[in-house]
């Protein structure tokens, strides 16, 4: 099945050159389908290359999917056109009276500042405690992933000595529950990062759960017991060409960066990237979509949120 997207989101021409199912909106009216509703919170500066990763990979699945993008109504975003923004985003303002099967919070680049320092903090606050009562999951990425946790249970983020930059090895904690049910007993995902969240705060918190981690870069996939909350500090979301972007760029602009690991053949930034998360970027959504949101929300979006038993073994 599709993911469902606006006739004129510039992500819809580059999915379907790669022969990815997307349908417009136009078409999308016209079938009696109950698709999963979501809602993409984009921080990133690059909005639409992060809006053509998450639903790349939000497509590879047999459910559909109707996407709603959101934006920081209180952050001047310098390097997406504010016609983009007017025409393919809307504030949480203009959707709070909405309930959405699933929300994903990307990213951002501002991990030098405190939380309390970045300019939407506030209402990303706000955000998250609206998702409360009218998201059924929420999916975290790296920078949201610590925001959130320090949010919701005060555990705060460290400065690295270096950047957590490339593409790591990790494993498989508990085989058993659903979000990493088919995942290989070791498995690769990128980082790019300049703080990071410790073990000994995250175990101190008996609702939370660590599924995965990296002896190199430390926790990746860490989801609350009820299953409704899910952070993921890493970024398997990330194309092929991305991390070679961001070392590009810092390159340029004179900033302390290292060759990104695991990533370049023979560390030699002129060979093209060995592509090593692929598989597990897709498994990881799909298993979100399916085991977090699909199997378990109700049918009427207006039960959303109700409590998330699971039973799997």
């Amino acid at each position: 099945m599709p993911v469902k997207i606006p006739d004129t989101l510039p992500a819809r021409t580059i999915l379907e050159n790669e022969n990815i199912f997307v349908i417009p909106e136009t078409r999308a009216r016209h079938q009696d389908i109950r698709p999963l509703r979501l809602a993409i919170l984009n921080l990133m500066p690059t909005k639409i290359q992060t809006e053509t990763q998450l639903l790349r990979l939000l497509s590879n699945t047999p459910l559909q999917v109707e996407v709603t993008l959101l934006h920081m109504r209180s952050h001047n975003s310098k390097n997406t056109s504010r016609e983009h923004l007017l025409k393919h985003y809307r504030t949480l303002g203009q959707v709070q009276r909405s309930k959405f099967d699933g929300l994903i919070i990307t990213g951002a680049p501002v991990e030098h500042l405190e939380f309390e320092e970045v300019d939407y903090w506030p209402e990303l606050q706000e955000v998250m405690d609206w998702a409360e009562s009218n998201v059924f999951s929420t999916f975290f990425i790296c920078w949201a992933s610590q925001a959130a946790l320090y949010h919701r249970y005060g555990i705060p983020k460290y400065p690295l000595p270096r950047k957590m930059f490339g593409v790591f090895e990790h494993r498989v904690l508990d085989p058993r529950h659903p979000l990493v049910r088919g995942f290989d007993d070791r498995f690769f995902a990128p980082h790019s990062r300049h703080t990071e969240i410790r073990r000994q705060d995250v175990e101190r918190i008996p609702d939370l759960q660590i599924l995965a981690e990296s002896e190199e870069a430390g926790l990746y996939l860490i989801v609350s017991k009820d299953g409704r909350r899910v952070y993921v500090p890493g970024h398997s979301e990330y194309d092929p060409l991305t991390l070679k972007y961001e070392y590009e760029r810092d390159l340029s602009k004179g900033l302390p960066i290292h060759i990104p690991v695991n990533y370049f053949p023979n560390d030699d930034p002129t060979q093209p990237p060995i592509v090593r998360w692929r598989g597990h970027a897709h498994l990881l959504f799909s298993n979100w979509l399916n085991y977090h949101v699909y199997q378990l929300t109700p049918y009427d979006w207006h039960d959303i949120p109700q409590a998330a038993v699971y039973s799997y073994g």
